[in-house]
Protein backbone atom coordinates (compact mmCIF):
# COMPACT_ATOMS: atom_id res chain seq x y z
CA UNK A 1 0.00 0.00 0.00
CA UNK A 2 3.16 2.21 0.56
CA UNK A 3 4.01 1.91 -2.83
CA UNK A 4 1.14 2.52 -4.18
CA UNK A 5 0.58 5.60 -2.33
CA UNK A 6 4.06 6.86 -3.22
CA UNK A 7 3.16 6.32 -6.97
CA UNK A 8 -0.10 7.46 -6.99
CA UNK A 9 0.93 11.33 -4.69
CA UNK A 10 -1.56 10.42 -2.10
CA UNK A 11 -0.20 10.01 1.59
CA UNK A 12 2.14 12.29 2.96
CA UNK A 13 4.37 15.05 0.69
CA UNK A 14 7.63 14.12 -0.12
CA UNK A 15 9.39 16.22 2.05
CA UNK A 16 7.86 15.07 5.23
CA UNK A 17 8.81 11.78 4.16
CA UNK A 18 12.26 13.43 4.00
CA UNK A 19 12.48 14.79 7.12
CA UNK A 20 11.16 11.40 8.61
CA UNK A 21 13.47 10.22 6.47
CA UNK A 22 16.63 11.94 7.93
CA UNK A 23 14.87 10.81 11.50
CA UNK A 24 15.32 7.51 11.13
CA UNK A 25 17.99 6.67 9.26
CA UNK A 26 18.34 3.18 10.90
CA UNK A 27 14.75 2.07 10.14
CA UNK A 28 14.18 2.86 6.60
CA UNK A 29 16.46 2.92 3.41
CA UNK A 30 15.83 5.08 0.73
CA UNK A 31 16.48 2.25 -1.59
CA UNK A 32 12.44 1.58 -1.43
CA UNK A 33 12.02 5.09 -3.37
CA UNK A 34 10.30 4.07 -6.92
CA UNK A 35 12.19 7.20 -8.08
CA UNK A 36 15.54 9.17 -7.14
CA UNK A 37 14.15 11.88 -4.64
CA UNK A 38 15.49 15.00 -6.72
CA UNK A 39 13.63 13.82 -9.54
CA UNK A 40 10.57 13.55 -7.46
CA UNK A 41 10.80 16.47 -6.38
CA UNK A 42 11.48 18.38 -9.50
CA UNK A 43 8.08 16.52 -10.63
CA UNK A 44 5.82 17.29 -7.38
CA UNK A 45 6.94 21.22 -7.93
CA UNK A 46 6.13 21.18 -11.59
CA UNK A 47 2.93 20.01 -11.01
CA UNK A 48 2.66 22.43 -8.02
CA UNK A 49 3.29 25.39 -10.80
CA UNK A 50 0.92 24.26 -12.65
CA UNK A 51 -2.04 24.48 -10.25
CA UNK A 52 -1.08 27.71 -9.42
CA UNK A 53 -1.34 28.66 -13.06
CA UNK A 54 2.35 29.92 -13.27
CA UNK A 55 1.23 32.84 -11.55
CA UNK A 56 3.98 34.71 -8.44
CA UNK A 57 3.38 33.50 -4.97
CA UNK A 58 1.19 36.34 -3.23
CA UNK A 59 1.32 35.81 0.73
CA UNK A 60 -2.37 37.51 1.00
CA UNK A 61 -4.54 34.58 1.07
CA UNK A 62 -7.40 36.64 -0.12
CA UNK A 63 -6.12 38.17 -3.16
CA UNK A 64 -5.35 36.42 -6.69
CA UNK A 65 -3.35 33.32 -4.84
CA UNK A 66 -6.72 32.42 -3.43
CA UNK A 67 -8.77 32.34 -6.75
CA UNK A 68 -5.50 30.44 -8.23
CA UNK A 69 -6.16 27.74 -5.75
CA UNK A 70 -9.46 27.33 -6.31
CA UNK A 71 -9.17 27.22 -9.75
CA UNK A 72 -6.50 24.81 -9.12
CA UNK A 73 -8.56 22.76 -7.03
CA UNK A 74 -11.33 22.42 -9.83
CA UNK A 75 -9.17 21.68 -12.24
CA UNK A 76 -7.75 18.99 -9.97
CA UNK A 77 -11.18 17.67 -9.57
CA UNK A 78 -12.04 17.40 -12.95
CA UNK A 79 -8.79 15.62 -13.83
CA UNK A 80 -9.22 12.74 -10.85
CA UNK A 81 -13.14 12.75 -12.04
CA UNK A 82 -12.48 12.03 -15.62
CA UNK A 83 -8.65 9.48 -15.40
CA UNK A 84 -9.26 8.41 -11.74
CA UNK A 85 -12.30 7.61 -11.22
CA UNK A 86 -12.83 4.43 -12.77
CA UNK A 87 -9.30 3.07 -10.64
CA UNK A 88 -10.53 4.18 -7.40
CA UNK A 89 -6.90 5.83 -6.71
CA UNK A 90 -6.45 9.66 -6.79
CA UNK A 91 -3.21 11.37 -8.93
CA UNK A 92 -1.58 14.64 -9.28
CA UNK A 93 -3.79 16.91 -11.35
CA UNK A 94 -2.99 18.45 -14.35
CA UNK A 95 -0.58 15.31 -15.35
CA UNK A 96 2.48 16.43 -17.86
CA UNK A 97 3.91 13.32 -18.34
CA UNK A 98 3.47 9.48 -18.14
CA UNK A 99 5.26 9.58 -14.95
CA UNK A 100 2.46 11.47 -13.28
CA UNK A 101 -0.04 8.85 -13.73
CA UNK A 102 -0.80 6.63 -11.61
CA UNK A 103 0.02 2.76 -11.57
CA UNK A 104 -2.96 1.48 -12.39
CA UNK A 105 -3.61 3.71 -15.89
CA UNK A 106 -0.19 2.74 -16.71
CA UNK A 107 -0.78 -1.27 -16.23
CA UNK A 108 -3.68 -0.46 -19.06
CA UNK A 109 -1.58 1.69 -21.36
CA UNK A 110 2.01 -0.52 -21.36
CA UNK A 111 -1.18 -3.87 -21.61
CA UNK A 112 -1.64 -2.70 -24.68
CA UNK A 113 1.54 -2.37 -26.15
CA UNK A 114 3.25 -4.75 -28.06
CA UNK A 115 5.50 -7.58 -25.78
CA UNK A 116 8.83 -6.99 -27.80
CA UNK A 117 8.35 -3.44 -26.92
CA UNK A 118 8.00 -3.38 -22.77
CA UNK A 119 11.69 -5.05 -22.12
CA UNK A 120 13.28 -1.27 -23.47
CA UNK A 121 10.22 0.34 -21.79
CA UNK A 122 11.41 -0.86 -18.41
CA UNK A 123 14.59 0.61 -19.15
CA UNK A 124 13.05 3.89 -19.09
CA UNK A 125 13.25 4.82 -14.88
CA UNK A 126 12.72 2.89 -11.88
CA UNK A 127 8.73 3.30 -11.97
CA UNK A 128 8.06 1.99 -15.32
CA UNK A 129 10.40 -1.37 -14.50
CA UNK A 130 8.39 -2.01 -11.26
CA UNK A 131 4.73 -1.79 -13.14
CA UNK A 132 6.14 -4.07 -15.69
CA UNK A 133 7.00 -6.49 -13.31
CA UNK A 134 2.68 -6.43 -12.84
CA UNK A 135 1.26 -10.30 -13.87
CA UNK A 136 -1.90 -8.32 -15.38
CA UNK A 137 0.28 -6.76 -18.45
CA UNK A 138 1.82 -10.33 -19.14
CA UNK A 139 -0.95 -12.19 -18.98
CA UNK A 140 -2.74 -10.17 -21.40
CA UNK A 141 -0.25 -10.03 -23.80
CA UNK A 142 -0.20 -14.10 -23.80
CA UNK A 143 -4.05 -13.72 -24.40
CA UNK A 144 -3.57 -10.93 -26.88
CA UNK A 145 -1.05 -12.38 -29.30
CA UNK A 146 -1.36 -15.51 -28.66
CA UNK A 147 -4.37 -17.08 -27.31
CA UNK A 148 -3.44 -18.47 -24.22
CA UNK A 149 -6.60 -19.03 -22.21
CA UNK A 150 -5.20 -21.16 -19.01
CA UNK A 151 -4.16 -20.31 -16.17
CA UNK A 152 -1.16 -20.88 -15.08
CA UNK A 153 -2.70 -21.86 -11.95
CA UNK A 154 -3.73 -24.84 -13.07
CA UNK A 155 -1.90 -28.10 -13.20
CA UNK A 156 -4.61 -29.86 -15.67
CA UNK A 157 -3.07 -29.86 -19.32
CA UNK A 158 -4.77 -30.73 -22.07
CA UNK A 159 -7.21 -33.02 -20.16
CA UNK A 160 -4.05 -34.68 -18.30
CA UNK A 161 -3.36 -34.30 -14.88
CA UNK A 162 -0.14 -33.55 -13.60
CA UNK A 163 0.95 -36.32 -12.40
CA UNK A 164 -0.09 -38.52 -15.21
CA UNK A 165 2.13 -36.53 -17.31
CA UNK A 166 4.90 -37.17 -15.15
CA UNK A 167 4.29 -40.99 -14.60
CA UNK A 168 3.82 -41.34 -18.40
CA UNK A 169 7.18 -39.19 -18.85
CA UNK A 170 9.42 -39.85 -16.59
CA UNK A 171 8.96 -42.69 -14.62
CA UNK A 172 6.15 -45.32 -15.06
CA UNK A 173 6.72 -47.31 -11.94
CA UNK A 174 6.05 -44.02 -9.89
CA UNK A 175 3.17 -44.68 -7.38
CA UNK A 176 4.06 -42.23 -4.91
CA UNK A 177 3.25 -38.05 -4.41
CA UNK A 178 7.33 -37.62 -4.96
CA UNK A 179 6.66 -37.00 -8.43
CA UNK A 180 5.31 -33.97 -7.81
CA UNK A 181 8.76 -32.46 -6.67
CA UNK A 182 9.86 -32.90 -10.15
CA UNK A 183 7.25 -31.29 -12.35
CA UNK A 184 7.90 -28.05 -13.70
CA UNK A 185 6.74 -25.26 -10.86
CA UNK A 186 3.64 -23.91 -12.58
CA UNK A 187 2.27 -22.69 -9.15
CA UNK A 188 4.95 -20.27 -8.87
CA UNK A 189 5.51 -19.80 -13.34
CA UNK A 190 4.54 -16.21 -14.22
CA UNK A 191 3.40 -15.30 -17.55
CA UNK A 192 6.38 -13.02 -18.04
CA UNK A 193 8.26 -16.15 -18.24
CA UNK A 194 5.97 -17.67 -20.28
CA UNK A 195 6.19 -15.07 -22.59
CA UNK A 196 9.77 -14.60 -22.73
CA UNK A 197 10.88 -18.44 -22.45
CA UNK A 198 8.14 -19.61 -24.58
CA UNK A 199 5.84 -17.61 -26.71
CA UNK A 200 7.81 -15.25 -28.10
CA UNK A 201 10.95 -17.78 -29.11
CA UNK A 202 8.41 -19.85 -30.84
CA UNK A 203 6.20 -17.74 -31.91
CA UNK A 204 7.66 -18.35 -35.78
CA UNK A 205 6.51 -21.77 -35.86
CA UNK A 206 3.09 -21.09 -35.13
CA UNK A 207 0.14 -21.14 -37.54
CA UNK A 208 -0.51 -24.10 -40.36
CA UNK A 209 2.75 -25.59 -42.12
CA UNK A 210 2.85 -28.40 -44.97
CA UNK A 211 5.70 -31.20 -43.85
CA UNK A 212 7.71 -32.79 -46.90
CA UNK A 213 6.73 -35.86 -47.42
CA UNK A 214 7.43 -36.56 -51.02
CA UNK A 215 3.81 -36.81 -52.46
CA UNK A 216 1.48 -37.05 -49.57
CA UNK A 217 2.46 -33.79 -48.11
CA UNK A 218 0.25 -33.08 -44.85
CA UNK A 219 -1.24 -30.47 -42.78
CA UNK A 220 0.17 -29.45 -39.52
CA UNK A 221 -0.89 -26.72 -37.39
CA UNK A 222 0.76 -25.25 -34.03
CA UNK A 223 -0.72 -24.11 -31.65
CA UNK A 224 -0.57 -22.40 -27.91
CA UNK A 225 -2.95 -25.03 -25.85
CA UNK A 226 -2.60 -23.88 -22.37
CA UNK A 227 1.01 -24.33 -20.80
CA UNK A 228 2.41 -25.78 -24.37
CA UNK A 229 2.95 -25.22 -27.74
CA UNK A 230 1.29 -28.42 -29.83
CA UNK A 231 2.51 -29.25 -33.49
CA UNK A 232 -1.37 -30.90 -33.98
CA UNK A 233 -1.12 -32.97 -37.57
CA UNK A 234 -4.67 -33.14 -38.85
CA UNK A 235 -5.55 -36.12 -40.58
CA UNK A 236 -8.85 -36.64 -42.69
CA UNK A 237 -11.56 -38.94 -41.30
CA UNK A 238 -11.87 -42.58 -42.54
CA UNK A 239 -13.10 -43.58 -46.20
CA UNK A 240 -15.14 -42.52 -47.28
CA UNK A 241 -17.00 -40.62 -44.48
CA UNK A 242 -16.14 -37.10 -46.02
CA UNK A 243 -18.80 -35.54 -43.59
CA UNK A 244 -17.13 -36.68 -40.79
CA UNK A 245 -14.57 -34.48 -38.57
CA UNK A 246 -10.84 -34.46 -39.03
CA UNK A 247 -8.60 -36.47 -36.74
CA UNK A 248 -5.54 -35.09 -34.90
CA UNK A 249 -2.48 -36.82 -34.10
CA UNK A 250 0.40 -34.35 -31.93
CA UNK A 251 3.93 -34.94 -32.90
CA UNK A 252 5.32 -32.90 -30.96
CA UNK A 253 5.10 -30.25 -27.71
CA UNK A 254 7.08 -27.77 -26.31
CA UNK A 255 6.65 -26.42 -22.70
CA UNK A 256 8.34 -24.90 -19.58
CA UNK A 257 10.21 -26.80 -17.66
CA UNK A 258 13.18 -26.27 -14.85
CA UNK A 259 15.28 -22.94 -14.46
CA UNK A 260 12.73 -21.12 -17.05
CA UNK A 261 13.42 -23.41 -19.80
CA UNK A 262 11.60 -24.32 -22.96
CA UNK A 263 11.65 -27.80 -23.93
CA UNK A 264 11.18 -29.54 -27.26
CA UNK A 265 9.58 -33.09 -27.13
CA UNK A 266 8.46 -35.89 -29.72
CA UNK A 267 5.16 -37.22 -29.56
CA UNK A 268 5.28 -39.61 -32.54
CA UNK A 269 5.50 -43.28 -31.55
CA UNK A 270 3.21 -45.34 -28.43
CA UNK A 271 5.47 -44.69 -25.58
CA UNK A 272 4.74 -41.54 -24.80
CA UNK A 273 6.59 -37.97 -24.91
CA UNK A 274 10.20 -37.87 -25.66
CA UNK A 275 12.93 -35.98 -26.31
CA UNK A 276 13.06 -34.08 -29.50
CA UNK A 277 14.41 -30.79 -30.85
CA UNK A 278 13.31 -27.87 -33.06
CA UNK A 279 15.53 -25.79 -35.74
CA UNK A 280 14.39 -23.03 -37.48
CA UNK A 281 15.92 -24.03 -41.10
CA UNK A 282 15.05 -20.41 -42.77
CA UNK A 283 11.89 -17.85 -42.58
CA UNK A 284 8.92 -19.46 -43.27
CA UNK A 285 10.37 -22.84 -42.73
CA UNK A 286 11.35 -24.89 -39.62
CA UNK A 287 12.76 -28.30 -38.90
CA UNK A 288 11.88 -31.55 -36.27
CA UNK A 289 13.95 -33.99 -35.05
CA UNK A 290 13.66 -36.76 -32.53
CA UNK A 291 16.48 -37.74 -30.44
CA UNK A 292 15.26 -41.39 -29.30
CA UNK A 293 13.58 -43.37 -32.43
CA UNK A 294 13.64 -46.10 -30.44
CA UNK A 295 10.16 -44.72 -28.58
CA UNK A 296 8.39 -45.09 -32.37
CA UNK A 297 9.51 -48.90 -32.65
CA UNK A 298 7.05 -51.49 -31.60
CA UNK A 299 7.80 -54.61 -29.49
CA UNK A 300 5.94 -56.78 -32.32
CA UNK A 301 8.35 -55.56 -35.30
CA UNK A 302 7.47 -53.62 -38.23
CA UNK A 303 4.18 -56.34 -38.97
CA UNK A 304 2.90 -54.89 -35.58
CA UNK A 305 3.47 -50.88 -36.28
CA UNK A 306 1.98 -51.57 -39.95
CA UNK A 307 -1.34 -53.12 -37.85
CA UNK A 308 -1.09 -50.16 -35.60
CA UNK A 309 -0.81 -47.44 -38.48
CA UNK A 310 -3.52 -49.32 -41.06
CA UNK A 311 -6.81 -48.97 -38.17
CA UNK A 312 -5.28 -45.49 -37.49
CA UNK A 313 -4.91 -44.55 -40.81
CA UNK A 314 -7.61 -46.14 -42.85
CA UNK A 315 -9.82 -47.87 -39.84
CA UNK A 316 -9.71 -51.30 -40.82
CA UNK A 317 -7.17 -54.78 -41.17
CA UNK A 318 -5.55 -55.35 -44.70
CA UNK A 319 -8.31 -58.30 -44.56
CA UNK A 320 -11.08 -56.20 -45.19
CA UNK A 321 -9.21 -54.33 -48.02
CA UNK A 322 -10.14 -56.72 -50.97
CA UNK A 323 -8.96 -54.26 -54.19
CA UNK A 324 -5.28 -55.46 -54.95
CA UNK A 325 -4.27 -52.34 -56.06
CA UNK A 326 -5.58 -50.41 -52.90
CA UNK A 327 -3.51 -52.73 -50.93
CA UNK A 328 -0.43 -51.46 -53.11
CA UNK A 329 -0.67 -48.31 -52.63
CA UNK A 330 -1.49 -48.76 -48.37
CA UNK A 331 1.44 -50.78 -48.58
CA UNK A 332 3.42 -47.86 -50.14
CA UNK A 333 2.30 -45.19 -47.93
CA UNK A 334 3.18 -46.58 -44.94
CA UNK A 335 6.87 -47.65 -45.91
CA UNK A 336 7.75 -43.97 -47.50
CA UNK A 337 5.63 -41.97 -44.68
CA UNK A 338 7.46 -44.42 -41.27
CA UNK A 339 11.04 -43.93 -43.27
CA UNK A 340 10.88 -40.28 -41.67
CA UNK A 341 10.46 -41.61 -37.38
CA UNK A 342 9.11 -37.70 -37.08
CA UNK A 343 12.70 -35.91 -38.55
CA UNK A 344 10.95 -33.57 -41.04
CA UNK A 345 10.90 -29.87 -42.74
CA UNK A 346 7.56 -27.93 -42.64
CA UNK A 347 7.08 -25.34 -44.94
CA UNK A 348 4.14 -22.10 -44.02
CA UNK A 349 1.25 -21.98 -46.07
CA UNK A 350 -2.09 -19.86 -45.25
CA UNK A 351 -5.41 -19.92 -45.54
CA UNK A 352 -6.83 -18.43 -48.96
CA UNK A 353 -8.05 -14.63 -48.66
CA UNK A 354 -11.78 -14.01 -48.70
CA UNK A 355 -12.86 -11.26 -51.28
CA UNK A 356 -17.05 -10.27 -51.18
CA UNK A 357 -16.82 -10.95 -54.55
CA UNK A 358 -15.90 -14.65 -54.24
CA UNK A 359 -18.67 -17.52 -54.92
CA UNK A 360 -18.51 -19.06 -51.55
CA UNK A 361 -16.14 -18.94 -48.45
CA UNK A 362 -12.80 -20.13 -49.81
CA UNK A 363 -10.94 -22.56 -47.22
CA UNK A 364 -9.66 -26.16 -46.78
CA UNK A 365 -12.01 -29.34 -47.79
CA UNK A 366 -12.29 -32.62 -47.53
CA UNK A 367 -12.11 -34.67 -50.89
CA UNK A 368 -12.66 -38.42 -51.92
CA UNK A 369 -10.20 -39.85 -54.67
CA UNK A 370 -10.86 -42.87 -55.10
CA UNK A 371 -8.87 -45.87 -53.87
CA UNK A 372 -6.23 -43.03 -52.70
CA UNK A 373 -9.11 -42.00 -49.75
CA UNK A 374 -9.65 -38.59 -48.54
CA UNK A 375 -7.37 -36.26 -48.87
CA UNK A 376 -7.48 -32.47 -48.11
CA UNK A 377 -7.79 -29.61 -50.69
CA UNK A 378 -7.38 -25.92 -50.68
CA UNK A 379 -10.28 -23.56 -52.18
CA UNK A 380 -9.25 -20.36 -53.09
CA UNK A 381 -10.70 -17.60 -55.70
CA UNK A 382 -8.71 -16.05 -58.24
CA UNK A 383 -11.31 -13.82 -60.03
CA UNK A 384 -13.06 -15.26 -62.89
CA UNK A 385 -11.45 -18.75 -61.79
CA UNK A 386 -11.31 -20.89 -58.63
CA UNK A 387 -8.56 -23.09 -58.01
CA UNK A 388 -8.20 -26.26 -55.65
CA UNK A 389 -4.95 -27.03 -54.30
CA UNK A 390 -3.77 -30.52 -52.76
CA UNK A 391 -2.19 -30.10 -49.33
CA UNK A 392 -1.82 -33.88 -49.09
CA UNK A 393 -1.28 -36.32 -52.28
CA UNK A 394 -0.50 -39.24 -53.47
CA UNK A 395 1.74 -40.57 -55.76
CA UNK A 396 -0.62 -39.88 -58.92
CA UNK A 397 -1.03 -36.55 -58.43
CA UNK A 398 1.52 -35.23 -55.13
CA UNK A 399 0.59 -32.66 -52.84
CA UNK A 400 0.91 -29.28 -53.80
CA UNK A 401 -0.40 -29.82 -57.56
CA UNK A 402 -3.43 -27.71 -58.87
CA UNK A 403 -6.01 -30.51 -58.37
CA UNK A 404 -9.17 -28.51 -60.06
CA UNK A 405 -9.41 -25.14 -62.02
CA UNK A 406 -12.93 -23.96 -62.16
CA UNK A 407 -13.76 -21.06 -65.19
CA UNK A 408 -16.85 -19.10 -63.53
CA UNK A 409 -17.08 -17.14 -66.43
CA UNK A 410 -18.40 -20.29 -67.59
CA UNK A 411 -21.42 -22.09 -66.14
CA UNK A 412 -23.83 -25.21 -67.23
CA UNK A 413 -27.18 -25.17 -67.15
CA UNK A 414 -28.04 -28.67 -65.93
CA UNK A 415 -31.03 -31.08 -67.78
CA UNK A 416 -33.98 -32.59 -66.19
CA UNK A 417 -33.48 -35.20 -63.84
CA UNK A 418 -34.09 -37.95 -66.96
CA UNK A 419 -31.18 -36.48 -68.88
CA UNK A 420 -29.31 -35.98 -66.09
CA UNK A 421 -29.17 -39.96 -65.67
CA UNK A 422 -27.68 -40.23 -69.36
CA UNK A 423 -23.37 -39.90 -69.02
CA UNK A 424 -23.60 -39.27 -72.64
CA UNK A 425 -26.07 -36.18 -72.43
CA UNK A 426 -23.84 -34.68 -69.59
CA UNK A 427 -20.45 -35.49 -71.28
CA UNK A 428 -22.01 -33.56 -74.23
CA UNK A 429 -22.95 -30.68 -72.60
CA UNK A 430 -19.35 -30.35 -70.95
CA UNK A 431 -17.19 -31.17 -74.07
CA UNK A 432 -18.78 -28.74 -75.99
CA UNK A 433 -18.04 -25.73 -72.78
CA UNK A 434 -14.80 -27.35 -73.36
CA UNK A 435 -14.07 -26.94 -77.00
CA UNK A 436 -15.74 -23.36 -76.56
CA UNK A 437 -12.67 -22.71 -73.69
CA UNK A 438 -10.17 -24.32 -75.55
CA UNK A 439 -10.68 -21.90 -78.73
CA UNK A 440 -10.54 -18.95 -76.94
CA UNK A 441 -7.49 -19.85 -75.49
CA UNK A 442 -5.96 -20.04 -78.88
CA UNK A 443 -7.56 -16.32 -79.70
CA UNK A 444 -10.10 -18.25 -82.29
CA UNK A 445 -13.52 -16.29 -82.66
CA UNK A 446 -16.32 -18.29 -80.92
CA UNK A 447 -19.38 -19.21 -82.79
CA UNK A 448 -22.50 -17.92 -81.41
CA UNK A 449 -24.54 -20.19 -79.68
CA UNK A 450 -27.36 -22.22 -82.22
CA UNK A 451 -25.13 -20.98 -85.22
CA UNK A 452 -25.16 -24.08 -88.33
CA UNK A 453 -21.99 -26.30 -87.81
CA UNK A 454 -21.25 -24.85 -84.11
CA UNK A 455 -20.09 -27.93 -82.06
CA UNK A 456 -21.21 -25.33 -78.91
CA UNK A 457 -24.60 -25.65 -80.00
CA UNK A 458 -24.99 -29.49 -80.25
CA UNK A 459 -23.75 -29.65 -76.73
CA UNK A 460 -25.31 -26.60 -75.17
CA UNK A 461 -28.91 -26.24 -74.27
CA UNK A 462 -30.93 -22.97 -74.85
CA UNK A 463 -30.82 -22.79 -71.02
CA UNK A 464 -27.29 -22.33 -70.43
CA UNK A 465 -27.32 -18.57 -71.68
CA UNK A 466 -30.27 -18.28 -68.78
CA UNK A 467 -28.46 -19.39 -66.59
CA UNK A 468 -25.39 -16.86 -67.01
CA UNK A 469 -27.85 -14.11 -67.47
CA UNK A 470 -27.66 -12.12 -64.65
CA UNK A 471 -24.05 -12.99 -63.71
CA UNK A 472 -21.01 -10.36 -62.79
CA UNK A 473 -17.88 -10.58 -64.06
CA UNK A 474 -16.72 -13.84 -62.08
CA UNK A 475 -20.37 -15.77 -62.45
CA UNK A 476 -20.50 -15.87 -58.25
CA UNK A 477 -23.42 -13.42 -58.24
CA UNK A 478 -25.35 -16.40 -60.42
CA UNK A 479 -27.75 -17.41 -57.30
CA UNK A 480 -30.70 -19.14 -58.78
CA UNK A 481 -34.04 -18.49 -57.33
CA UNK A 482 -34.76 -22.22 -56.73
CA UNK A 483 -31.96 -25.01 -56.28
CA UNK A 484 -31.46 -27.17 -59.01
CA UNK A 485 -32.48 -31.19 -58.33
CA UNK A 486 -28.98 -33.01 -59.23
CA UNK A 487 -28.35 -37.02 -59.80
CA UNK A 488 -25.74 -38.51 -60.57
CA UNK A 489 -25.36 -40.15 -64.70
CA UNK A 490 -25.00 -43.97 -63.97
CA UNK A 491 -21.94 -45.27 -64.46
CA UNK A 492 -20.00 -42.19 -62.64
CA UNK A 493 -18.84 -44.09 -59.59
CA UNK A 494 -18.74 -42.42 -55.98
CA UNK A 495 -17.11 -43.26 -53.13
CA UNK A 496 -19.60 -41.25 -50.92
CA UNK A 497 -23.37 -42.48 -52.00
CA UNK A 498 -24.76 -40.21 -49.83
CA UNK A 499 -24.35 -36.60 -51.42
CA UNK A 500 -26.90 -33.92 -51.74
CA UNK A 501 -29.83 -34.02 -54.28
CA UNK A 502 -29.86 -31.00 -54.83
CA UNK A 503 -27.30 -27.97 -56.18
CA UNK A 504 -27.05 -23.99 -56.55
CA UNK A 505 -24.68 -24.05 -59.80
CA UNK A 506 -22.63 -26.17 -61.62
CA UNK A 507 -19.55 -24.73 -63.86
CA UNK A 508 -16.74 -25.80 -66.46
CA UNK A 509 -13.38 -26.78 -64.79
CA UNK A 510 -10.95 -29.16 -65.58
CA UNK A 511 -9.40 -31.73 -63.08
CA UNK A 512 -5.61 -32.86 -63.29
CA UNK A 513 -4.70 -36.66 -63.95
CA UNK A 514 -1.70 -38.45 -64.21
CA UNK A 515 0.12 -41.83 -64.00
CA UNK A 516 2.17 -43.01 -60.58
CA UNK A 517 4.90 -41.21 -60.20
CA UNK A 518 3.03 -37.83 -61.90
CA UNK A 519 3.68 -39.32 -65.11
CA UNK A 520 2.34 -37.74 -67.96
CA UNK A 521 0.36 -35.18 -66.11
CA UNK A 522 -3.16 -33.55 -68.02
CA UNK A 523 -5.75 -31.51 -66.93
CA UNK A 524 -9.24 -33.13 -68.19
CA UNK A 525 -12.84 -31.25 -68.64
CA UNK A 526 -15.22 -32.07 -65.69
CA UNK A 527 -18.35 -30.38 -64.08
CA UNK A 528 -18.04 -28.67 -60.86
CA UNK A 529 -21.17 -28.39 -58.55
CA UNK A 530 -21.76 -26.36 -56.25
CA UNK A 531 -24.11 -27.55 -53.36
CA UNK A 532 -24.16 -25.25 -50.40
CA UNK A 533 -21.49 -23.26 -48.18
CA UNK A 534 -19.92 -25.94 -47.25
CA UNK A 535 -19.98 -28.81 -50.05
CA UNK A 536 -19.27 -29.29 -53.77
CA UNK A 537 -18.32 -32.08 -56.24
CA UNK A 538 -16.59 -32.77 -59.20
CA UNK A 539 -17.62 -35.14 -62.21
CA UNK A 540 -14.12 -36.52 -63.63
CA UNK A 541 -16.11 -36.97 -67.31
CA UNK A 542 -12.96 -39.06 -68.69
CA UNK A 543 -12.08 -41.39 -64.93
CA UNK A 544 -15.80 -41.75 -64.97
CA UNK A 545 -15.75 -40.79 -61.14
CA UNK A 546 -17.27 -38.25 -58.67
CA UNK A 547 -15.05 -36.91 -56.00
CA UNK A 548 -17.32 -34.91 -52.81
CA UNK A 549 -15.75 -32.58 -50.66
CA UNK A 550 -16.97 -31.11 -47.16
CA UNK A 551 -15.94 -28.40 -45.35
CA UNK A 552 -12.94 -28.41 -42.58
CA UNK A 553 -14.51 -26.46 -39.73
CA UNK A 554 -11.59 -26.30 -37.38
CA UNK A 555 -10.55 -23.18 -36.12
CA UNK A 556 -7.37 -21.86 -37.46
CA UNK A 557 -5.10 -19.34 -35.82
CA UNK A 558 -2.08 -17.50 -37.09
CA UNK A 559 -3.13 -18.92 -40.52
CA UNK A 560 -4.36 -15.69 -42.26
CA UNK A 561 -2.51 -14.53 -45.39
CA UNK A 562 -0.87 -11.25 -45.31
CA UNK A 563 -1.86 -9.98 -48.63
CA UNK A 564 -3.69 -11.73 -51.68
CA UNK A 565 0.61 -12.02 -53.50
CA UNK A 566 1.68 -13.45 -50.49
CA UNK A 567 -1.08 -16.41 -50.90
CA UNK A 568 -0.48 -16.54 -55.05
CA UNK A 569 3.46 -16.88 -54.26
CA UNK A 570 2.99 -19.81 -51.95
CA UNK A 571 0.78 -21.74 -54.15
CA UNK A 572 3.40 -21.19 -57.05
CA UNK A 573 6.10 -22.77 -54.82
CA UNK A 574 3.98 -25.24 -53.26
CA UNK A 575 3.41 -26.68 -57.09
CA UNK A 576 7.43 -25.90 -56.81
CA UNK A 577 8.03 -28.29 -54.48
CA UNK A 578 6.79 -31.47 -56.02
CA UNK A 579 6.87 -30.63 -59.65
Amino acid sequence: MAVCARLCGVGQSRRCRRRQSHNQQDKQSDSDMDIDEEEEERIVGKMRADADGGCPEISDGAGPRGANDASAKRVGASVNRLCYEDTGCVGPPNPKSLLDLPPELLVEIFSSLPGTALPNLALVCKKFRQILSTETIWRRRCLEEFGMKEDLRRMEVVGVSSRELYVKRVNPRVKSGRFMKLLPDYEHMDYRDVYKHLLHPYRHILGLWQPDIGPYGGLLNVVVDGLFIIGWMYLPPHDPRVEDPMRRRPLFRIHMWENNKATVECMYGHKGPHKGDIQTVKKDEFSTKCNQTDHHRMPGGRQEEFRTWLEEEWGRTLEDIFHEHMQELILMKFIYTSQYDNCLTYRRIYLPPCLPSDLMQPGLFKGTYGSHGLEIIMLSFHGPRAKATKLTGDPNVPAGQLTLDIDLNRPVCLPDLEHQRNIEELSRLVLGVHEEAQRDAQGQDTPPVGAEGASVAEGLEPAVTACAEGTGPTGANSTPSQPQPFILPLGVMARNEVYPRTCKLCFYGTGLIAGHGFTSPERTPGLFVLFDEDRFGFIWLELKSFSLYSRLTDQLSHAQAPSMERFEAMLRNMQSWTS
